[in-house]
């Protein structure tokens, strides 16, 4: 008799195991408390299937500059310093994980999954048909400060491996490799770049609409949207879910649930007695609506990373995605214009032919754990499993946590 396991939570994290469990065989039904798949933090990110920038953010630099910009409305990173036990405790684990010795261990560790996750996807696309506007164009990191350049470079020692180069770029191939470069006019002259081949970019709420559609006609998936899950228990060796939708409250049993909700992880943890210490950071974004034949040929096609400002942009057809920065405000999701300011300013400064008359703003909380790494475990009520604290990668990580999440569920 098939298993009957349940999924919350319809973003990547929840699409791509229910995806791992059908396939299994396991009899399985998605849950989220929205209309349709991946409308929080899974509907408008970066873009970028990225095992090149899959460094954890546990150093001392990044430390400082968290400090430097704190009070800087527009900066990369913006602490809110409002008092929050939630975020203190976070703050302090990440303090404890940036001295603990392990970051590059940490960081090869994210970048075999980001790895995983990337041939799966690609997998996906030729097995599936599934359209998401994938491009295997790589990603290409660049530099308009040399010492930035050359620090970005000495990691080639530890970050080239199997499946992810860390090829290191003059101005002038930079610019061959992304010839939109060459329309830029700015006094501040790109020195360089880091080229990562294999990497690729895509849409990520397009990737879980589509695969929804896959999931529900090729593999009988159940679906249950607009479905608050209020709380979840074991009675004897079942797990129960009692929850409220349009038609009212009812009650759920399955053999195993799967907890891929996002921040909202946390508040089922808190409640089961599991530990767990994630927390929403924000990130914006903004989609720019290529309309007119210049701005289709201004904008790049090559998935970017600005490392020093650590803004990203991915070319999603007729679009372009510019995403970056990260705020510590608890789950306060309001677009401030003060974040989206720098997006704009960046495409306006590096790809001047791109108007950006059109665009939609966009800010999403990532779940996140303090030493960027994710979660994956059995709860101590047996038969219930996480999958969650992605952070920034949670696109580029997703099919691969899903993928073992689903191994330990099968095997359990």
């Amino acid at each position: 008799m098939r298993k009957k396991v349940a999924v919350i939570g319809a973003g990547i994290a929840g699409t791509t195991t229910a995806y791992s469990l059908a396939k299994q065989g396991m009899e399985v039904t998605l849950i989220d408390s929205r209309r349709y798949p991946a409308m929080a933090t899974s509907y408008a990110n970066g873009g970028q299937l990225s095992a090149s920038n899959s460094e954890v953010w546990n150093t001392p630099k990044n430390l400082i500059n968290g400090i430097r910009w704190m009070f800087k409305k527009d900066a990369p990173l913006l602490f809110n310093p409002s008092p929050s036990l939630q975020k203190y405790k976070w703050i302090l684990g990440f303090l404890m994980a940036t001295f603990d010795g392990k970051h590059k261990s940490k960081t090869q560790e994210t970048i075999e999954l980001a790895k995983r996750a990337r041939q799966i996807y690609f997998d996906i696309a030729d097995h599936e048909g599934i359209d998401f506007d994938l491009l295997k164009e790589g990603i290409l990191h660049f530099y308009d400060n040399k010492k930035e350049l050359n620090a970005a470079a000495s990691k080639a020692s530890w970050l080239h491996q199997d499946g992810m180069e860390w090829e290191v770029l003059d101005s002038d191939e930079v610019e061959d490799l992304e010839p939109a470069f060459k329309s830029a006019k700015n006094d501040k002259k790109i020195v360089g770049g880091i080229y990562t081949k294999s990497d690729a970019s895509g849409d990520i709420h397009k990737f879980c609409k589509n695969m929804h559609e896959v999931l529900e006609k090729k593999y009988g998936v159940k679906s249950k949207f607009n479905t608050e899950i209020e709380s979840i228990y074991k009675d004897k060796d079942k797990v129960i879910l009692s929850s409220t939708n349009e038609s009212g409250a009812s009650g759920m049993q399955f053999d195993q649930v799967a907890i891929c909700a996002g921040i909202e992880t946390q508040r089922f943890a808190d409640t089961l007695g599991d530990s767990m210490r994630v927390y929403p950071v924000k990130g914006y974004s903004v989609t720019i609506q290529l309309d007119d034949e210049k701005s289709k040929l201004s904008a790049p096609k090559v998935s970017l990373l600005d490392d020093p400002k650590k803004i990203v942009s991915s070319r999603l057809g007729d679009r372009l995605r510019v995403a970056g920065t990260a705020e510590l405000a608890g789950t306060n999701k309001d677009i401030k214009q003060d974040r989206i300011r720098p997006l704009l300013g960046w495409v306006r400064e590096y790809f001047p032919g791109v108007s950006t008359e059109n665009y939609t703003p966009w800010a999403g909380l990532r779940p996140m754990t303090p030493d960027m790494m994710p979660l994956i475990f059995e709860s101590k009520a047996k038969g219930i499993f996480y999958n969650t604290g992605h952070g920034h990668l949670g696109w580029t990580l997703g099919a691969a946590t899903g993928d073992l999440l689903a191994e330990k569920m099968i095997n359990d």
